[in-house]
């Protein structure tokens, strides 16, 4: 074979070869997860976000006045809602994908601070439960409520949808609403936290309503249990049943075990 046929050939499959390789389908950018060149490099990178501290997931600050914080819109809530924006974007984007279904999603509570989850815990210790000894009172009140300093609504990461009544979630509308939940939140990083406690699971009675956005509430948990201990759960009354009812490990921890295992 001549020269020149060679390089006719040679530069025949350059460019056959090189235009169908070009012709593939390119690789989709995985913005979510991170490339690093050494195990060195990846341990540079902070566990936890820079702003997460004992007072953040305490509950104590003012998610008002925090920038990482916004107003979910009025048509999507029942009253002012905040949320952390993160969350939001993701909430509204479940949404919009619930409403091309005909499932209607409204938030009736958000973050909750310090405060606010005290005048809950005080308003049924003192009068909704107040005929109950203060050990059973404590007890009824866990039923749904958490003790301040130890509610999920701290963080900013979980919301109430729709309705506070699991019956609500049993039939028509409401039951529509929660099959689509079901099968759907979880693409938008959502999931039930406190499900049925038939499994064994302790802590909170189930909350149909209750979804927390997992991919920040995780950290926080993580968070949550290296950092907090009974020193931290204070000014309250009924605080000191905190360690005989172990509310770390059967409340704070007392969620959904298939997403307890799955790690931030």
């Amino acid at each position: 074979m001549s020269i020149y046929k060679i390089f006719i050939i040679f530069v025949f499959s350059t460019l056959f070869f090189g235009n169908f390789t070009s012709c593939k389908p390119k690789q989709k950018n995985r913005s979510s997860e991170l490339i690093f060149t050494s195990k060195e490099e990846k341990d540079t990178i902070p566990k936890y976000p820079n702003y997460l501290t004992k007072e953040y997931v305490l509950g104590k600050f003012d998610y008002t006045k925090n920038l990482g914080f916004k107003v979910v819109p009025k048509q999507n809530s029942t009253k002012k809602i905040y949320l952390r924006k993160e969350v939001l974007v993701n909430f509204l984007l479940m949404k919009d994908a619930a409403a091309k279904d005909e499932i209607v999603l409204k938030i009736i509570s958000g973050t909750r601070n310090f405060k606010h989850q005290k005048r809950i815990w005080n308003y049924k210790w003192n009068e909704k439960y107040n005929y109950l000894t203060p050990l059973n009172r404590v007890i009824k009140i866990l039923e749904y409520s958490a003790m301040p300093s130890t509610s999920r609504h701290h963080w900013g990461t979980d919301l109430d949808l729709n309705s506070l009544n699991n019956a609500y979630f049993l039939n028509g509308k409401g039951k529509a609403t929660y099959n689509w939940l079901q099968e759907n939140a979880s693409k938008f990083g959502f999931y039930q936290v406190y499900t049925s406690k038939k499994t064994g699971r302790k802590g909170y009675n189930e909350e149909k309503w209750h979804w927390s956005y997992l991919p920040l509430s995780s950290i926080y948990l993580n968070y949550y249990n290296t950092h907090i201990t009974q020193k931290d759960i204070t000014n309250f009354e009924g605080q000191e049943f905190f360690t005989k009812l172990n509310i770390i490990k059967n409340y704070v921890n007392g969620i959904n075990e298939k997403i307890l295992k799955l790690k931030p």
